[in-house]
């Protein structure tokens, strides 16, 4: 039997090499190289090409190479047996919340100002706020969310949290999923760190927008899926949103061509907020291929029908 990995990056040797070492009497192969669909049992999968995995009859377990699963579970085609797992790891949490951090600190300081002025050869001041002034929203309060949320409460930002059910973390206000108005009035920089759901894909819109306090700031480190493009642009325009720092995409890489590029108010990262190193999560994907081998219940697995 044997483990596929699927990936749309080409530089999966390293990766492979890395798994076989922890794997040594496992054969590991990549999706083009299979040499019998039937003995494939557990993959290793990111951004799929849908309606694959029925290729792999003996298939029981797909693990996802990154936190998100929303790129499996959207296969309209997946089989409806197989359990599916995430990856949650410590450096990533922390890769997150330094990335959260300084976009928070990057609008209160007005750096994108100051790199475009700088290019003009203007020298020219602007008052700024302190984290103590502001309040920071988060859509989500996960394990990303979470930590996120507490790296904020400890460089002082007043710091509110939204999720299905209110949340003890100290020093954060929790709002379930009702008080959603109450959650955004007061919200000045509104981070994003949902799962992507059928229920929360394309939930940063005008309805979001409108009730957040003129002259806010978005900051989008979830999934492109999230956002509505549209009601961002109009969002822009009538002066809700000043300032958007948007590091996933609903199409990646983003297009040339596409407005966000020129936008003054929005600020573009390649997707770089927290990136699976293959190093960081080998280990974690090889135990959980030994738990599967021996019938033991398997760590990170996704509830299905949350969807997370």
């Amino acid at each position: 039997m044997s483990i596929v990995l699927i990936h749309q990056r080409s530089d999966l040797d390293k990766f492979k090499k890395l798994l076989q070492e922890k794997l040594p009497n496992t054969k590991i192969e990549l999706y083009d190289e299979v040499e019998n669909p039937d003995n494939v049992e557990f993959a290793i999968s990111w951004k799929h090409p849908h309606g694959i995995f029925k290729e792999f009859k003996n298939l029981k377990v797909i693990a996802s190479f990154g936190a998100g699963v929303y790129h499996i579970l959207s296969d309209k085609e997946l089989p409806q047996d197989l359990k599916i797992t995430k990856i949650v790891n410590e450096q990533l949490t922390k890769d997150m919340c330094d990335f959260v951090l300084m976009q928070c600190l990057n609008y209160l300081r007005k750096t994108p100002y100051y790199f475009k002025k700088q290019k003009m050869n203007r020298w020219e001041p602007k008052q700024y706020k302190a984290p103590k002034d502001v309040q920071v929203g988060i859509l989500g309060l996960g394990t990303l969310g979470k930590a996120v949320a507490e790296t904020l409460v400890a460089r002082n930002f007043k710091v509110s949290g939204w999720s299905n059910s209110t949340k003890q973390i100290e020093g954060v206000e929790s709002f379930s999923k009702n008080q959603l108005r109450a959650f955004l009035k007061k919200t000045n920089i509104l981070v994003c760190l949902l799962p992507l759901t059928e229920e929360t894909k394309g939930i940063l819109n005008t309805a979001i927008f409108s009730q957040m306090p003129n002259k806010s700031c978005l900051i989008n480190v979830a999934r492109g899926q999230h956002l509505n493009e549209k009601d961002l642009k109009q969002a822009i325009e009538n002066g809700k949103i000043e300032a958007a720092f948007l590091d996933v995409f609903a199409e990646e890489p983003l297009p040339t061509e596409h407005w966000f590029w020129n936008n003054e108010a929005i600020h573009l990262t390649p997707h770089i907020a927290s990136v699976t190193k293959p190093t960081e999560v080998v280990s974690q994907l090889a135990e959980n291929y030994k738990r599967f081998k021996v019938n033991k219940s398997l760590n990170y697995e996704i509830d299905k029908e949350k969807a997370y």
